[in-house]
């Protein structure tokens, strides 16, 4: 009795804890997650990729600017050499004379044609743009489907707990009820024992649902990337999506499951590869222009004056190159290209097979889950009409405690089960949903 009053003190204790709905749990995981926030900058880095600023169809410019200074002394000897007096010329002797040069210089080079490779390769980029965005989109319904197997688990150890002390209270309502009995001499000392063992387990039992549900929810707030310590209870409303709409669901897969998509994204950029090496046995035909300045100030000489000279300089030209022979490694790659783009149509085969199996179980699952939600839910109503006549009978002394227990027992099973199956079937049409692709466009 001791054990069972400490536990019944530190229940009352316990705070409420607040709820979090469904969308508050897509939300948070969409703006927290790790593993999306991964995915979201992979997907930037393949946008940054498709600009037209990475696609080679704008000119490239430079500029370039350089100045220089010289400073220097000199001293000239003409060794004898008579000016036009007749008298020797005297030695020239220049200090400290300084050279100034500056250039500036611009230019431009732009592909007027490649032979329609950088076409080809830009149509490549904004394919593997579109691959990147599946490729997230696949990693969200993922996530997704982690973050409700977790959030279903505390929704099913919430219910659990909430059966269980049920169970905890019927359990001490026997032992008050053996307990007159015995005053009365209405039975012996064992029927008090018997219903509290039972506390006891029961006790135990409550324990062990509330420790699962706390790690419960500490998984969920990983999935969330929340504070570990900010414990949250789920919300145990489970709807099921009609069953129409999930055959017509099924019967649009192939157009939206995502795997399917990545393949299809992956051939696309396989053909837009040939394309782009086939340019190879075209020319390529390129415009140049520059423009330049140039300023130099060069100082006196012994023979001549100092001098300042300005020049400009305006170029422009074409090329064209003709890659006639590479020694056979353009050919090459177009043929490797090729057999790329036949293995991925022969995975598209592969992948198709394996999608249109997958939703074949998947749907199977589904609807064996449904069923055995249904009659477990018709097994909870039998079992408490089973109970409830125990009860009465107990009560006057027409049935054991022993078999009102096995009665109670069944009871707790049964309520327990149908939470596990009812979670088992939402989880199994979530699974569907996602190889329908049409996980990301239902509501939960």
């Amino acid at each position: 009795m001791v054990f069972t009053c400490a536990f019944a003190k530190a229940y009352a204790q316990t705070a409420p804890v607040p709820v979090l709905s469904k969308d508050a749990a897509v939300t948070q995981m969409l703006a927290n997650n790790f593993g999306i926030k991964l995915a979201a900058n992979d997907v930037s880095i393949a946008e940054n990729n498709s600009d037209i600023l990475n696609s080679g169809y704008l000119p490239s410019v430079t500029g370039n600017a350089g100045a220089t200074f010289d400073r220097s002394s000199s001293e000239t000897d003409f060794n004898g050499a008579l000016n036009q007096n007749g008298e020797p010329r005297p030695n020239v002797e220049i200090n400290d004379a300084e050279t100034n040069r500056y250039n500036a210089s611009i230019n431009v080079s732009y592909t007027l044609f490649d032979g329609l490779g950088r076409y080809y390769t830009y149509k490549e980029l904004k394919e593997r743009y579109n691959l990147s965005q599946l490729q997230a989109r696949q990693t969200i319904e993922n996530t997704m489907l982690q973050l409700f197997s977790v959030y279903y688990e505390v929704a099913r150890l919430e219910e659990n707990i909430s059966v269980l002390k049920e169970a905890l209270k019927i359990s001490k309502e026997r032992v008050t009820r053996a307990t007159y009995q015995f005053q009365y001499g209405q039975v012996n000392k064992l029927e008090i024992l018997n219903a509290e063992v039972d506390i006891t387990t029961d006790s135990i039992n409550v324990l062990n649902a509330q420790q699962q549900l706390r790690n419960a929810q500490r998984d969920l707030n990983v999935v969330l990337a929340r504070d570990i310590t900010d414990l949250k209870t789920a919300d145990t409303t489970v709807t099921f999506t009609n069953a129409l709409q999930i055959e017509k669901y099924i019967l649009e897969a192939p157009d939206n499951n995502v795997t399917l998509l990545q393949n299809e994204s992956d051939i696309e950029i396989s053909n837009y590869q040939i394309k782009g090496a086939k340019s190879f046995i075209l020319p390529t035909i390129g415009l140049t222009g520059s423009y330049g300045w140039n300023l130099a100030n060069n100082p006196a000489s012994a023979f001549f004056p100092g001098t300042t000279n300005t020049s400009n300089n305006l170029a422009l030209g074409a090329n064209l190159t003709w890659n006639l022979f590479d020694g056979g490694r353009s050919l090459i790659g177009l043929r490797n290209a090729k057999i790329a783009l036949d293995s991925r149509e022969l995975v598209r085969n592969q992948l198709e097979q394996q999608v249109q199996r997958d939703i074949a179980n998947a749907a199977g699952n589904y609807r064996n889950a449904l069923t055995i939600y249904n009659l477990q839910t018709q097994n909870v109503l039998t079992n408490e009409a089973n109970f409830t006549r125990s009860e009465e009978r107990f009560k006057i002394g027409q049935v054991t405690s022993i078999e009102f227990r096995q009665a109670q027992l069944n009871l707790l099973n049964a309520k327990t089960t149908k939470n596990a199956a009812k979670y088992t079937a939402k989880l199994a049409e979530l699974q569907l949903l996602q190889l329908t692709g049409q996980l990301l466009n239902v509501n939960f």
